[in-house]
C-alpha cells in the first residue's frame, strides 16, 4: 500500500459564507481537518488523499461551491 498524499486546501469565500463553506468541505471525502483561519484566507483544509488523480476531481469540486471565490492547493513534500 502506497503512502497517502498530505494536501492543504486554502480558500477564499465571499463575506458572510464562511461558515457554510466550512461545513461543506468538513463533509467531504478525504478531509481530516478544517478550520476558519485568519489573515489572507478565510479556510484551511488537510486532505489525506492516496492519489494524485483524486485531487483534482476534490478542488474542483470546493471551487464550485456556493461563496468560494478563490483556492490555493499546497502539496506536502514525502520527506
Amino acid at each position: 500500500m502506497s503512502e497517502k498524499i498530505t494536501v492543504y486546501i486554502l480558500v477564499n469565500t465571499q463575506v458572510g459564507k464562511e461558515d457554510e463553506v466550512l461545513k461543506s468541505i468538513r463533509g467531504m471525502g478525504f478531509v481530516e481537518e478544517a478550520h476558519i483561519v485568519y489573515g489572507e484566507y478565510d479556510i484551511i483544509a488537510k486532505l489525506s488523499i492516496p492519489a494524485l488523480e483524486l485531487l483534482d476531481q476534490t478542488v474542483t469540486n470546493i471551487r464550485k461551491m456556493p461563496g468560494v471565490t478563490k483556492t490555493s492547493t499546497l502539496i506536502t513534500s514525502s520527506r
